[in-house]
C-alpha cells in the first residue's frame, strides 16, 4: 500500500482537522497515521468553539492529523472511548491511545503533547 505517515495515500500531509465519519474511519485514520489527536466535540459546546482554531493551527503546524468525531452524532463511538464531557480529546501513538484529556487546553500543552510522540 502506498501510504506515508503524514498524508496516506495522497503522500500530501494533512494540514486541516479531519471529520470522522464512522468507528471504522477513526481505526483506518489512527492505523495510518503516527500521531492522532482526535476531538471529540459537540457544536453546541461553547469550549468547543474555542478550541476549533486551535486545532486547526495545530494540524497545519504539526506532523499529528487532527480528528474530530461529532458526539452527537457519533454516540456510539464517543462512548467506546469513555467521553462523558466535552470536549475530550484523545491522543493515539502508534495506533495506541496515550492521552485523554478533558476540556479545553492552551495551545502549547496540546503542541508539547504531540511533539512527546512525533520527535
Amino acid at each position: 500500500m502506498a501510504t506515508d505517515a503524514h498524508g496516506g495515500a495522497s503522500g500530501q500531509s494533512i494540514d486541516e482537522p479531519l471529520h470522522i465519519e464512522s468507528e471504522n474511519h477513526l481505526e483506518d485514520v489512527v492505523d495510518d497515521h503516527g500521531v492522532v489527536l482526535v476531538d471529540f466535540h459537540a457544536d453546541w459546546c461553547g469550549p468547543c468553539q474555542m478550541l476549533e482554531p486551535v486545532l486547526e493551527g495545530l494540524a497545519d503546524e504539526t506532523e499529528a492529523v487532527i480528528a474530530k468525531v461529532d458526539v452527537d452524532e457519533h454516540q456510539q463511538l464517543a462512548g467506546a472511548y469513555g467521553v462523558r464531557s466535552v470536549p475530550t480529546l484523545v491522543l493515539f501513538a502508534d495506533g495506541e491511545q496515550v492521552e485523554q484529556h478533558t476540556g479545553v487546553l492552551p495551545a502549547d500543552r496540546l503542541r508539547s503533547l504531540i511533539e512527546g510522540y512525533t520527535e
